[in-house]
């Protein structure tokens, strides 16, 4: 009984190492393609980049000093947790998946804010969460929930229903989009991009065409 009590031990090392090696190995690989794509469109965005590794499911890429019609621009690609099995477990209950999260800071600030939401992103929870606290109420618009501040709500609603159709030229699938005053004032959370269909010149054209929109003045 002890000797297979001591095998079970032995052979579920082995599969949570397995596992390991095996989502590291994928979310490596996929981190490494996704770089490999954007040389060819971060030119448009500025000339220098600086990039790392944040522990085995997140890269981020800076750029410091970015092209009109923005001054930084920060992407952080975030993978599924696929090294770790029960965290991986977890977060495909909480409908996680790979992201690719865009936050940049814009030559001409907005004078606006808000937020859409997708009712099926992972951290919808935690976002409607924090708009009780702004007490910003929730309505749809197409098939997100949209947000803003009551003093320019009706101006906020107007720009993001003509800044939408941009965003979903950089990715049909738009799990969040929001427009602030200060600090970062684009963020776009979107899948991945489908590196087998999607020309990186043509992702990042769209993306600043999306700042373009954002920096429009009203």
């Amino acid at each position: 009984m002890e000797e297979w009590g001591q095998n079970l031990l032995i052979a579920a090392i082995i599969i949570v190492f397995g596992w390991f090696a095996l989502g590291l190995t994928w979310n490596l690989r996929k981190g490494n393609a996704l770089l490999r794509w954007m040389q060819a469109g971060l030119p448009q965005l500025g000339e220098r980049t600086t990039m790392r590794w944040l522990g085995t499911s997140a890269i981020e890429l800076v750029i410091g000093k970015a092209q009109s019609p923005f001054k930084q621009v920060t992407l952080l690609g975030v993978m599924e947790p696929r090294d770790i099995p029960w965290l991986w477990l977890i977060s495909r209950f909480q409908h996680r998946r790979d992201v690719l999260i865009i936050r940049a800071q814009l030559q001409t600030a907005p004078t606006y804010e808000f937020d859409l939401i997708a009712p099926d992103a992972w951290n919808e929870t935690k976002q409607s969460g924090q708009l009780e606290a702004r007490q910003w109420t929730i309505e749809p618009l197409d098939d997100l929930n949209f947000s803003a501040p009551s003093t320019t709500r009706s101006l906020s609603r107007a720009i993001a229903v003509d800044a939408l159709p941009v965003a979903r030229r950089v990715q049909s699938r738009v799990w969040r989009l929001s427009a602030r005053r200060n600090d970062t004032q684009l963020e776009l959370h979107i899948p991945l991009p489908n590196l087998r269909q999607t020309k990186a010149q043509d992702f990042f054209a769209a993306l600043r065409q999306l700042g373009e929109q954002l920096s429009k003045r009203t």
